[in-house]
């Protein structure tokens, strides 16, 4: 199966727009969402085209093809908007022969790991900077922000194609790639 996977859309509409269209573009069975999706936070600025109630329409449009797990941005009321569900704190699916453990990135981190061993992927976003990097075995990915990026880092995404992450910007060009059989 193929996933795109993005984290922090903030309200941004171009973000959300930017996003689907990569979504149809890569031609990717569900579309893995780790939370942030409407409210721009309140140590954040704006978003560009910050419209809350259109990303929420445009996100229903799809809602059979999204896996969402929450931010710490993301509350009810946001819930009630979505048509999909996004108040569960971590997700996990089996990947070949690997785990990879979906989470915003607020409740667990690189420091404060959830039960993963060697050999598993740890997929957050909150950071809004993109990461695929393997520490002790354990595959840390990270797509960094589509509404808000961070540290001069691009509006992005991942790529999951079988067991492969593709780290890559809206254009779809690829920054970084990682195979799991490399784990």
């Amino acid at each position: 199966m193929k996933f795109v996977i993005a984290s922090d859309i903030h309200g941004s509409l171009s973000a959300c727009r930017n996003l689907l269209a990569a979504f149809e573009k890569e031609g990717a069975d569900r579309l893995i969402l780790l939370g942030d999706l409407l409210y721009h936070g309140p140590r954040n600025p704006l978003s560009d085209e910050y419209n809350p109630g259109e990303v929420a329409k445009l996100l229903n449009e799809h809602a059979s093809d999204i896996l969402c797990v929450r931010g710490n941005c993301d509350a009810e009321v946001d819930q009630m908007l979505l048509s999909f569900p996004i108040t569960a704190d971590y997700a996990a699916m089996p990947v070949g022969s690997h785990l990879v453990f979906m989470t915003h990135g607020h409740l667990f981190g690189k420091d404060r790991l959830p039960p993963v061993k060697k050999g598993d992927v740890y997929l957050s976003g909150h950071t809004h900077v993109p990461v695929l990097a393997v520490k002790d075995g354990v595959l840390y990915a990270n797509p960094g922000s589509a509404g808000l990026p961070k540290n001069g880092s691009e509006s992005g995404y991942l790529l999951l194609d079988d067991e492969t992450f593709f780290l890559k910007n809206m254009r779809g060009e690829v920054f970084k790639k990682f195979s799991l059989f490399s784990l």
